[in-house]
């Protein structure tokens, strides 16, 4: 069990190391939660299966929207106060404990989640994610007690490698078991074995570290903890001068994580947008989470004065800023487009069959592309059904027989239609067969019901080769055996762009090639060529370097259009996410007062809470201005000179030495 009231400078180097290994493996366990329920598998989740019930995909989108809203408003109010009433009250493990048990318990029951129940869903996850950024920040707030100063910056890059390594694992492992399991159980599962996985390895975190001592001695009579923590709190706000230096680099780390962030959180969208695939992007969210391990240690030790391998790790890193970019536009140059995955050319029109684009219901003419057949009524429904007008008239038809028909020059169509209440039966013909869906066997029935009318609902008919093809949606006249309608109800059909083709072994090939070439150049001049660069790098330095990495990555994702890119790119975002976010964590941990490490750690969570709703508003605003997201991810850019601007004039020296006299007053010089 773990030993309070000895500093970290007379521990033993055993009983050091098993706080600092317990410490790490706490990012592992919750980690699994970031990759899992917020990022990959809880989203797709909520919208295809919890949401189904929801009138659409964007209604189901625009919940999960606000349960992060909800759930970012309410820890960045509540972290402040509570991490300042841990500090008086000597509570920060229980805090951590409080909001462990909160998140895993909500997140466990997120197994009885099935079709429909979106309010369950978005009630256990808002306490999920409640339960997961609280007990971050008290998490945090531990690294001043249980590193050494010396130590922070390689202590906080392990916590954040850890967390790439134990999230990742288990994100693979769920892939495969949604990939595996019958019907929903296998997000399900999933979402049952992070709830396990987090609640397993947080064990040693709580019997190997100590809780921190109080800030301040026993309350006197009359004294509560809550009225003397909302006392210091707001005196801690009232004197921000006297924190100056502090709230400096605060203001600096909110502008450049807004940007950081905003890459984390719309990097798989952008990717969609510029058509690559899901697989593929699921790919590259394991890539960076795995890459990411190995570059967050080296970033670490960076700043390091007693790692004498710094030169050889700026050297890689200088020579992947330069080489990634290089080598990626100009494999896109050289590569056949199959291999490289160039975006290939549109699908033109010819004179018996329509080319790329979107036909909808209410362009009807004597040119139209869409053709009925049968006896087709209309229905204006209010809302907006396909994402382009407020009023959507569908066709509808009733009749078994009737049929739309779209001849088409390209591969793939996809049609939009409502599900409902009165909803039947529809075959799919491609070419005049009855289409098969790759890997099935029979013909496919498209099934029009839904408990609720649900506009948007999409079915894709893909041919086995791009060409002219003829497409009919023909309705079946047969009754649904839980409405007993029959009623068809079309909105637009839709000419799919050409799939990109690439070969990821080749790419990979030579993405490994690449960093081969660079560990080979950081070996054999590295040690020579930037020795005198690699003594000047301290942790603020470090942070700047990987803002420079960050701007070219803004800049290059402006212009690029191709897999290899992609993939390149996404390597580069491995190199520096990790590392700069483990480096701020650890400048801000030396300019903390460690006896008030609950509340300046509350406050440094609510900028990471506003760089998490901030970046990606602007993004959305920049989308909404030029219409493309080209032009918002550059203009990133901005954040980060203005934000790395900022970072060299915060005084540092000046902060962490307030820090230590802070720490004399209140714990007489010990910590931990």
């Amino acid at each position: 069990m773990a030993t309070a009231g000895v500093p970290m400078n007379a521990l033993d180097p055993a009983t050091y190391q098993r706080r600092i290994r317990a410490w790490t493996l706490y990012d592992w366990a919750n980690s699994a939660f970031a990759t899992t329920i917020l990022a990959a598998v809880l989203p797709v989740y909520f919208s295809q299966v919890a949401g189904a019930t929801l009138p659409s995909e964007a209604t189901a989108t625009a919940y999960w929207s606000l349960n992060l809203s909800i759930s970012l408003f309410v820890t960045a109010i509540l972290a402040p106060i509570l991490g300042t009433i841990s500090d008086v009250s000597r509570g920060k493990k229980k805090f951590l404990a409080f909001f462990t048990g909160a998140g895993v318990i909500a997140t466990g029951l997120l197994v009885l989640v099935g079709t429909g129940d979106w309010v369950l869903a978005s009630i256990l996850f808002v306490l999920g994610r409640i339960g997961f950024v609280a007990a971050y920040t008290f998490y945090d707030a531990l690294l001043p007690h249980i590193a050494k100063p010396g130590d922070r910056d390689n202590v906080s890059a392990r916590g954040y490698a850890m967390g790439y390594l134990g999230g990742g694992l288990l994100l693979a492992i769920n892939v495969v078991m949604i990939f595996v399991l019958p019907d929903t159980w296998g997000p399900r599962l999933s979402f049952l074995s992070v709830a396990v996985w987090w609640a397993v390895f947080s064990i040693p975190i709580f019997r190997q570290v100590p809780e921190p001592a109080a800030a301040t001695g026993h309350l006197q009579p009359g004294q509560t903890v809550i009225g003397e923590s909302v006392k210091r709190l707001i005196a801690t706000f009232r004197d921000m001068r006297h924190y100056r230096e502090l709230f400096k680099y605060l203001i600096a780390f909110l502008i450049y994580n807004d940007a950081i962030g905003t890459i984390i959180g719309v990097a798989t969208i952008y990717g969609a947008e510029l058509g690559f695939g899901s697989v593929e992007l699921i790919l590259a969210l394991l890539l960076v989470q795995f890459v990411g391990i190995p570059f967050s240690l080296i970033f670490g030790r960076l700043p390091s004065q007693e790692t004498q391998r710094r030169p050889l790790y700026l050297a890689f890193i200088v020579f992947n800023l330069v080489a990634l970019p290089l080598v990626g536009i100009g494999l896109r140059a050289a590569l056949p487009a199959d291999i490289s995955g160039d975006e290939p050319p549109p699908y033109e029109a010819t004179a018996t069959a329509v080319g790329q684009g979107i036909y909808r219901v209410t362009d009807q003419s004597d040119a139209a592309p869409l053709a009925f057949t049968g006896v087709w009524a209309q229905e204006t429904i209010s809302g907006d059904l396909t994402g382009t007008e407020n009023q959507v008239v569908y066709a509808l038809s009733g009749a078994p027989g009737d049929a739309i028909q779209i001849t088409f020059n390209g591969q793939t169509v996809e049609v939009t239609y409502a599900a409902r209440p009165d909803g039947g039966r529809a075959r799919l013909e491609l070419d005049g067969q009855p289409y098969v869906e790759e890997g099935e066997s029979e013909p496919l029935m498209l099934d029009t019901y839904s408990a609720t009318v649900r506009y948007g609902a999409t079915v894709e008919i893909a041919a086995a080769e791009p060409g002219e093809h003829v497409v009919r949606l023909i309705n079946a006249g047969e009754q649904n055996a839980e409405s007993g309608g029959t009623v068809l109800a079309i909105a637009q059909a839709q000419v799919l762009e050409p799939v990109r083709e690439n070969s990821l072994p080749v790419i990979l090939g030579l993405l490994l090639a690449v960093q081969a070439v660079g560990a080979l150049f950081a070996f054999t001049v590295g040690q020579r060529m930037f020795a005198g660069l690699a003594n000047t790098i301290d942790t603020r330095r470090a942070i700047l370097l990987s803002l420079i990495v960050y701007a070219v990555i803004a800049t290059w994702g402006y212009f690029i259009n191709s897999t290899v890119e992609f993939w390149f790119l996404a390597w580069m975002v491995a190199i520096v996410q990790g590392g700069s976010q483990a480096l701020s964590r650890s400048l801000y941990a030396s300019m903390s007062p460690a006896a008030k490490s609950g509340e300046f750690f509350g406050l440094y969570g609510i900028m990471e809470r506003f760089s998490s709703i901030l970046g990606p508003l602007l993004f959305a605003l920049a989308v909404a201005t030029f219409g493309s997201s080209r032009p918002a991810i550059i203009s990133l850019i901005v954040f980060f000179i203005v934000g790395g601007y900022l970072l060299t004039r915060v005084n540092i020296e000046e902060g962490q030495r307030l820090a230590r006299e802070e720490d004399a007053a209140l714990l007489g010089g010990a910590s931990g």
